[in-house]
């Protein structure tokens, strides 16, 4: 396996971030430590970006991006922010639509490596799951060659920077706000187990859990990403008696499932029932009455995440974790 600039920092006993310093020939690294990366990058017989640098250059200016699926309006509009960023600072970039299939992850992530890019970013938390046959080995392997920047996502590496939404403590919020307000039945509906799915999980149950509120698995569905789905499953509830007073969701549009059952058997919202979105999307303000929904700060995040990626690129220390609050956006399917 050829000689990586992890191997680099870790034979000189420095970080990546002082090793990609000398790299680019910048001014803030001490004489010592630039001693200790020359020798240990002659020892171990290490070439860096031989084809921008046999150019004369320190950069090939480009960044990949990978999402595993352009048509989801979240991740649309993060990819739509990231390249919005990256050309005010100067940068083309290279887009690969992965889907969900590990192996088309692995083969897309080797051919943005083959192409020179000078950093990629995975957008989404569909790269990370917390599954006994999640394997992230590709990218931290890809990570000792240039870094990684996660949305959403978080992988505890060298030279991978993770720039998150607060998730747990967004759904954390607002259920315990329901609960305040007096509902006790609440339904969760999700679309996922990644890294961010887990997380908005995680912060239903505890809510539950630290108001004293029993944990009814029938009264948490992992759903389809389709309004039907999740309008089946609340009809299925209601013919089987399984009262409730609340639904948070985990994207909005399983949250217009919701309404959609309210109009079917006549239940008022939000005096009878409250309803709670994901992501702030278009599609919340669409909706009759219109939706209470979560705003993951997908432009802030998305800035942060390209902020991150020029810092780590200019030789920068910088956190491998930026953790961003999300805000509730009050509407009409709430009394809170």
């Amino acid at each position: 396996m050829a000689t990586s600039i992890k191997d680099v920092a870790r034979e000189a006993g420095v970080s990546i971030a002082t090793v990609s310093r000398v790299l680019n020939g910048k001014a803030n690294v001490s004489e010592q430590s630039r001693k200790r990366v020359l020798k240990a990058m002659k020892e171990l017989d290490y070439t860096p970006n031989i084809f921008a640098r046999g150019l004369g250059l320190n950069t090939m200016k480009t960044i990949g991006i990978m999402c595993s699926d352009s048509s989801d309006a979240y991740l649309a509009n993060a990819i739509y922010y990231i390249e919005q960023e990256l050309r005010k600072n100067g940068y083309d970039s290279l887009l690969c639509c992965t889907g969900r299939d590990i192996t088309t992850k692995k083969k897309y992530l080797d051919l943005l490596l083959s192409k020179r890019v000078d950093g990629i970013i995975l957008v989404g938390s569909q790269f990370v799951f917390n599954e006994p046959d999640d394997d992230c080995s590709y990218i931290i392997e890809a990570s000792s060659e240039l870094p990684i920047i996660l949305v959403n996502g978080y992988i505890d590496s060298p030279n991978i920077y993770c720039v998150l939404c607060d998730d747990y403590n967004a759904v954390y919020n607002v259920t315990s706000s329901l609960i305040e307000n007096g509902r006790k039945h609440i339904v969760y509906l999700y679309t996922s187990t990644s890294f961010s799915g887990l997380k908005k999980l995680n912060g239903y149950q505890d809510a539950l859990k630290n108001n004293n509120i029993n944990l009814n698995s029938e009264y948490a569905h992992l759903c389809s990403k389709n309004i039907s789905d999740a309008l089946d499953y609340l009809n299925n509830m209601y013919y089987n008696r399984l009262t409730f007073d609340a639904v948070v969701t985990s994207d909005d549009l399983l949250a217009v499932g919701a309404i959609k059952y309210s109009h079917k058997h006549n239940i008022k919202v939000p005096e009878q029932l409250e309803i709670i979105g994901y992501n702030n999307s278009v599609i919340s303000r669409c909706t009759e009455p219109e939706l209470t929904s979560i705003d993951s700060n997908v432009e802030l995040l998305s800035m942060q995440a390209v902020d991150t990626l020029m810092k780590v690129l200019c030789g920068n220390d910088v956190s491998n974790k930026n953790i961003i609050s999300a805000k509730i956006i009050k509407r009409n399917t709430t009394k809170f």
